[in-house]
């Protein structure tokens, strides 16, 4: 449960109805494995306790009697599991019976949960035998406690502060105004539902989408468990189909057919404390909510759930290639709309022959594609120096002429040399000013013939860039629009990729080419006519910093949760010493880099996670970073 993790479950015993010694019997078999896989907070299906079909058999004293005993059995098992358990349960509270789940932990039932919202339609008559939830919590005496009994209830996990668990019951879940609606905006960080949900056609992806959503707008963990195998076929067939999900995603999903399943993953508690604090819509506390106390040992849980290597890009092909689209729209709409505002007769680009500025270019084209412009009024320019190939240079002709833009070149070597003369610069000196000097001249270059083609400089730098800082301050940072600003080096990998993939062979080879070649700002001299400074050699591989970048700026997570996750997302790609390395490296320059993204050129927003100072990242330029570091340095590898 460190670093905010907790091991949830959802489980649908094999049961016969009517039957609770024998369900208890599968319940307590199913409670074994959960804490053998270190599951802590299991989840069972509505009335699990005597099967959700009986019908009128509820209202025999004979079977109620069993149920307690049943109960009984289940909470005397959970005195020595470090597991929070809901069993469906038929509740009889003054002559009236209520559907409940009843919270069980360290040998005592906790909480009594009634279910609000009883259908009795279609196949389901559920309003012959129950009541709905009373309104206000009430304390009942229950097995020599006095327990909670209602909806408005949530336990609150004294150990983990952001582990509030609150309880919805099956059809509670279908309605307009869900109960689960309150109980998060009451606190509760994860909602569980005990579910007798039959299976009819189309049913199962409504379900899907119910839970997804529910988890995404509330914010919240969401773990439904369903009736499986046992239950009457009389009218209905029960699957067992059983859900985990955070805030939108399906973890952990199964259909347990013939019973007996056990689904379990890991729902990160302090992650949606963290993105809820974030949005100020997400409503204040209501009140009006007893909140019920149990404790869990804290301890590092075994992660199953998947980190995705590179998260800004989707792994799904056919998603990926949605995404693409979307985003490339996205970039060029924002810079057509910029040129009409600006009334630019021109777009001039410094195009070197390497990924950034060639997604620049692209984005570009098809700005002029919206706006029916002639594509020569696009200046792509190239500025040979000391360290440009003729690889890079070749390839950035190549793509201008498949695209049929104005190409021009603009070779700078005896402007910097002058350069280097007036303030005394050793060419032989290869420093932080040999190198900015270049990236300099370029930009004075772009700026001088756009003033004079009546037009403005587009930026080619990416986010991936502006949070390492691997950008010269006033040259190649600066622009009138950078239309990478929010893209990440792994993904402006694919949008190339994929332009390459939909284009006519001239302009798809020069782009393979591209995407082969090593990335490099070529400040420094080549050798033997190739590229000497390979970016990812001198800062670390971008996929291992977009990965930190995601999941510091996204979600605020720490330096030891990042390196946590991070291994097992680069498993047999990084060891723990080379992640140690570069996540020590990111945090160092992403703080003391920050007063270059302070007063960065306007650009869209294409994705949730972006740097610019107006929008969603407000930082002060001077914040110390020691807090962060010592934590970084702490980590053994």
């Amino acid at each position: 449960m460190t670093d905010g993790f907790v091991k949830v479950g959802a489980a649908s015993p094999r049961l016969r109805v009517a039957d609770p010694a024998y369900n208890a019997e599968r319940i307590i078999e199913l409670i074994d494995r959960a804490e053998t896989e270190g599951v802590k907070v299991l989840v069972f299906p509505e009335l699990s306790i005597t099967g959700y079909t009986a019908g009128d058999l509820f209202f025999q004293k004979r079977l109620r009697e069993s149920a307690d005993a049943a109960l009984d059995k289940v909470v005397a098992a959970s005195a020595d599991r470090d597991i929070l358990i809901f069993i469906g349960y038929p509740f009889e509270h003054m002559g009236k019976l209520y559907n409940t789940a009843a919270a069980i932990k360290d040998g005592r039932v906790l909480a009594l949960i009634a279910k609000k919202n009883l259908p009795s339609y279609g196949e389901f008559y559920e309003r012959r035998w129950f009541n709905p939830s009373p309104e206000d919590t009430q304390t009942v005496s229950f097995r020599g406690f006095d327990v909670p009994f209602g909806r408005k209830i949530l336990l609150s996990c004294s150990s983990i502060p952001s582990l509030v668990v609150g309880c919805e019951i099956c059809e509670d879940l279908w309605v307009p105004d869900p109960p689960s609606v309150s109980l998060a905006t009451n606190g509760a960080t994860l909602i569980v539902n005990l579910s007798a949900s039959d299976e009819v056609i189309g049913k199962a992806e409504y379900r899907r989408i119910l839970v997804e959503s529910t988890s995404a707008r509330l914010i919240a963990g969401y773990v439904y468990a369903d009736a499986s195998y046992g239950e009457s076929t009389t009218d209905m067939v029960f699957t067992g189909s059983d859900l985990i999900a955070e805030n939108g995603s399906v973890l952990a999903s199964d259909v347990s057919l013939q019973g007996g399943g056990l689904i379990f993953s890991e729902i990160d508690v302090d992650k949606l404390s963290a993105e809820r604090m974030r949005m100020n819509t997400f409503p204040p506390a209501s009140g009006g909510y007893a909140s019920v106390p149990f404790t869990i040992d804290v301890k590092e849980t075994a992660l199953t759930r998947p980190f995705p290597r590179h998260p800004f890009v989707p792994e799904n092909e056919g998603e990926r290639e949605k995404r693409c689209r979307t985003i490339l729209t996205l970039q060029a709409l924002g810079l057509a709309r910029r040129l009409e505002a600006s009334h630019a007769s021109t777009a001039v680009i410094g195009l070197s022959g390497g990924l950034d500025s060639t997604l620049a270019l692209l984005v570009t084209v098809r700005a002029y594609s919206i706006l029916d412009r002639d594509m020569k009024d696009i200046i792509a320019i190239t500025m040979p120096c000391f360290g440009t190939t003729v690889r890079t240079k070749s390839n950035a002709q190549r793509l201008a002429e498949s695209l049929g833009v104005t190409f021009r070149t603009v070779d700078i070597t005896r402007s910097v040399l002058q350069h280097f003369s007036d303030i005394g610069q050793d060419k032989d000196d290869l420093s932080v000013t040999y190198e900015n000097s270049q990236a300099r001249e370029r930009t004075q270059v772009l700026m001088d013939i756009a003033n004079k083609s009546g037009g403005i400089v587009i930026g080619t730098g990416d986010l991936s860039e502006l949070a390492l800082g691997w950008a010269t301050y006033n040259g190649d940072h600066m622009s009138m629009y950078g239309v990478n600003s929010s893209i990440p080096k792994t993904l402006v990998r694919y949008l190339v990729r994929y332009v390459a993939d939909t284009s006519d062979k001239a302009e798809s080879d020069v782009l393979l080419d591209i995407l082969a070649t090593p990335v490099s700002p070529e400040l420094l001299p080549a050798k033997d006519g190739e590229i000497s400074q390979v970016t990812e050699d001198i800062v670390g591989p971008y996929e291992l910093h977009d990965f930190f970048l995601y999941h510091m700026v996204r979600f605020g997570f720490s330096p030891r949760k990042i390196y946590r996750i991070a291994r097992l997302a680069f498993d047999g790609e990084y060891d723990a010493a080379t992640i140690r390395k570069w996540l020590i490296t990111f945090t160092r320059r992403f703080f003391s880099q920050q007063f270059k993204r302070s007063c960065l050129p306007d650009g869209p927003k294409v994705g949730t996670v972006t740097l610019s100072p107006r929008s969603d990242w407000r930082m002060p330029s001077d914040a110390s970073a020691s807090a962060w570091i010592e934590e970084a340095e702490g980590i053994e590898a």
